[in-house]
């Protein structure tokens, strides 16, 4: 029948972030709607915060964003979510001068400290950068940097990657108080590329994913399996 799609597994491979993600589709129906939460507001802020933890974990992963930053500002702080976002955008474009005018793959998200001092604001990149250039492309206030080092010994760039998207991605659920605005930002031009892959069952699918990565994963999950999903069967898989 035209227009109906038929059952089976799709998958979103993506190759750079070393994960992929997919579930069941089963036959088209007009006006389904599995897995809304439209009339659960708080249900619906919860999934909206772990798409874009997800989102984030790809990102770093994919670009190698295995060192974390930490800018304060001095004095009394700002309270202005829009000067915020003013200010980082200005200290990313200092920082890409200061480091030769290439365009460079980055992420950072907003912080509401609870002592009332305003806005920190938690960055990663991919690259060494001395912090006497971070300290003058700020200019604001106070800077802090490290690289993600305290892992398992053997722990690849990637893995890095995600603990430092996962220490940021802490600050998405907190109350942003930004009007509308954005919980992160992120360099554009570095998204990374998903490939789809569909079969008729899981194990169709994860052999596909494994052929393309080189191996199998080292962590498979099935969201849904946990108490309280409302989508339809699903998988999650990630490489080292």
């Amino acid at each position: 029948m035209s227009g109906t799609r038929q059952p089976g597994w799709g998958l979103a491979l993506c190759r750079a972030a070393g994960e992929a993600g997919g579930s069941f589709r089963g036959l088209s129906r007009p006006g389904a709607a599995g897995g809304s939460y439209e009339h659960d507001p708080e249900r619906s802020q919860l999934e909206a915060v772990r798409r874009a933890r997800a989102k984030l974990r790809r990102y770093a992963a994919a670009n190698r964003l295995n060192r974390l930053g930490t800018l304060t500002y001095a004095g009394e702080g700002c309270h202005d979510a829009v000067q915020v976002r003013t200010d980082v955008g200005r200290f990313f474009r200092r920082l890409r001068r200061g480091l030769g005018g290439e365009r460079f793959p980055y992420l950072w998200v907003p912080e509401l400290h609870a002592s009332g001092h305003g806005f920190h604001l938690h960055f990663a990149v991919g690259q060494y950068v001395p912090r006497s250039l971070i300290v003058e492309a700020w200019g604001l206030g106070f800077v802090h940097i490290r690289l993600i080092g305290d892992l398992l010994v053997g722990s690849t760039a990637r893995r890095e990657a995600r603990a430092a998207a996962g220490y940021v991605s802490k600050y998405l659920g907190k109350d942003f108080s930004g009007g509308g605005l954005n919980r992160y930002d992120v360099a554009k031009g570095f998204q990374p590329k998903t490939e789809p892959i569909t079969g008729r069952s899981i194990e169709e699918v994860t052999e596909e994913a494994s052929e393309r990565m080189g191996g199998p994963p080292d962590v498979l999950l099935r969201p849904d399996e946990q108490e309280g999903w409302r989508g339809p069967p699903s998988v999650w898989m990630q490489w080292p």
